[in-house]
């Protein structure tokens, strides 16, 4: 007589041997390869005045090797594993305690006008990037057991924004309305992805813009960064400098580029070409091409990541894929924006590609998880 603890083992042993999807898996190596590539164009002219020309490229390898380890076991690992109360309890717990510690005079690391940094034994490292992610994992639970009130406003979906809500004033007093607000607009995603109603979310939505364009104007610094950002050659003295830096490099690639590590706006002329402007560098190096062959990439990957979703036979499986895949490809979206002139300048990375250890690694993790869902087909 066979019990039901063999039945459920047994079952989970035929599902762990299932291969996971093989194009997102393909996407992501392809997107890491490319932003290795660019990242070397970006940084050896810095990094040679240094002493090493791959410093930079050696630390994002560093990065790499952790986020391959954490792949390998969040790809194992149950995604059921992340819906356990106590795990999801942790993840809010660590986030919320780094992300104070992160605001606290002579704890955070000050830098560039922001307090974004920890420094633990040596390593810097984001604590919003960990509160993306604990974010995912909150609201992919809460919106498998509260299904049956999403049709509700004030008792069904603004209780849901409370722990996004948290976060998002915790990473704005920074300040980092960037990352602030790409955790709004993933919750929100997430909730239309579970059902809920569209004149809802339009109302928060209106809501939220309100408020975003009210934080923006209060303070001179950002008034000036939003108006530069209509004609950012008429300020290049000021706000508008590195957005124009950024449209001129992306203009001289032209269609084909300058070539790999030819192009000169690195040279001290653009700021930030490793991090929240090296989509700038896609442009200059391989021209209009080059830069739409990384959207594409990550196009396929939004697509491979979805479709795992809607595989899915688990509410809470495609709840956490979709949120897993909006969070990353939203921030890759929000950053070509910027460094495009579609949008204000603000300082969020360009995943995959932007230099950051801790970073790459996080977002390798969250992909492990994504593949884990694929392992189970409708």
């Amino acid at each position: 007589m066979i019990s039901q603890q063999q039945i459920i083992h047994r079952r989970y042993l035929k599902r762990a041997k299932t291969p996971v999807d093989s194009m997102l898996l393909a996407v992501l190596l392809m997107l890491l390869m490319a932003g290795i590539l660019i990242l070397f164009s970006a940084t050896y002219y810095q990094a040679l005045r240094k002493g090493d020309a791959l410093l930079e490229v050696k630390r994002q390898l560093i990065g790499i090797g952790l986020g391959t380890v954490l792949l390998l076991i969040t790809t194992r690992i149950p995604y059921t594993f992340w819906r356990r109360r106590e795990v999801v309890l942790a993840g809010l717990g660590i986030s919320l305690v780094l992300l104070i510690l992160v605001i606290i005079p002579g704890v955070g690391v000050y830098l560039n006008g922001s307090r974004r940094w920890l420094n633990i034994a040596g390593m810097s490292f984001q604590p919003s990037e960990m509160a993306k992610i604990a974010s995912v994992l909150f609201l992919a639970a809460a919106l498998d057991e509260r299904k049956e009130q999403l049709d509700k406003l004030m008792t069904g979906i603004v209780p849901l924004l409370v722990v996004p809500g948290i976060f998002f004033i915790l990473i704005l007093e920074q300040p980092n309305l960037s990352t602030a607000g790409s955790i709004m607009i993933a919750a929100v995603l997430m909730l239309l992805i579970a059902g809920a109603k569209w004149r809802h979310l339009s109302l928060l939505g209106i809501c939220g813009l309100c408020l975003g364009m009210v934080y923006a104007w209060i303070e001179p610094y950002r008034r000036e960064r939003l108006l530069s950002f209509r004609d950012p050659f008429a300020q290049m003295s000021d706000e508008g400098y590195q957005l124009a830096q950024s449209l001129i490099a992306i203009g001289s690639g032209g269609l084909f580029g300058r070539g790999l590590g030819q192009g000169r706006q690195k040279f001290s002329y653009l700021p930030y070409p490793e991090s929240d402007f090296i989509f700038a560098i896609v442009g200059e190096d391989f021209g209009l091409l080059g830069c739409t062959v990384v959207i594409l990439l990550f196009l396929a990957f939004a697509f491979a990541g979805m479709r795992i979703a809607v595989n899915c036979p688990h509410r809470y499986g495609s709840l956490l894929a979709a949120g897993l895949t909006a969070m990353i490809t939203l921030q890759a979206a929000l950053n070509i924006a910027v460094v495009i002139g579609a949008m204000p300048t603000t300082g969020l990375p360009l995943p995959f590609f932007s230099a950051g250890g801790t970073s790459v690694s996080l977002l390798m993790a969250s992909t492990g998880i994504i593949l884990n869902v694929s392992r189970t087909h409708r």
